[in-house]
């Protein structure tokens, strides 16, 4: 009996990246200054929005204070104003170009919450599709995607 695999050498980056603790990657894309190759799709006066690198699904992508905060007590009005209204408009390029059937949002505040970067709070904002949930994350805990992360990139940035 054979066993089938499925590679997925993209989540080494991921492992590798895992409990690092130099720097800040939030803080590090945004300072960059090359938004396409980082997957920035929009910058305001106070946040970013950028794609996920490791998506639970096409467009996952993630809303950001550009000031290194882990407190969600500790943003500002102006902040969290600022987080909503990015979050308003990535939903709606979400809902111009893929049509997704709902959203996932959510934040992990504090590692054991599951927050793989706790010290810069972030939003997540994942498109949902009938059907979306199968065996592979279930039985295999491998997520397949059917679409490259610069050809969502492509699509969503003309709407931020």
């Amino acid at each position: 009996m054979s066993t089938e695999r499925l590679w997925t050498p993209w989540r080494m980056a991921y492992i590798r990246q895992a409990g690092r603790d130099e720097g800040c990657v939030l803080c590090d894309l945004p300072a960059a200054g090359d938004d396409p190759a980082n997957h920035i799709l929009g910058r305001g006066e106070l946040v970013y929005a950028l794609l996920n690198s490791f998506p639970y699904n096409p467009g996952h992508l993630m809303v950001v204070p550009f000031r290194h905060v882990g407190e969600y007590g500790d943003l500002t009005p102006e902040e969290l104003s600022e987080i909503m209204a990015m979050t308003g408009k990535a939903i709606a390029a979400l809902q111009a170009e893929s049509e997704p059937h709902g959203f996932n949002l959510g934040m992990n505040l504090g590692r054991v919450s599951g927050a793989g970067i706790a010290d810069h709070l972030h939003l997540h904002l994942v498109p949902r599709w009938g059907g979306d949930t199968n065996f592979m994350p279930i039985v295999a805990q491998t997520k397949v995607l059917p679409e490259l992360l610069d050809e969502t990139y492509d699509k969503l940035y003309p709407h931020f």
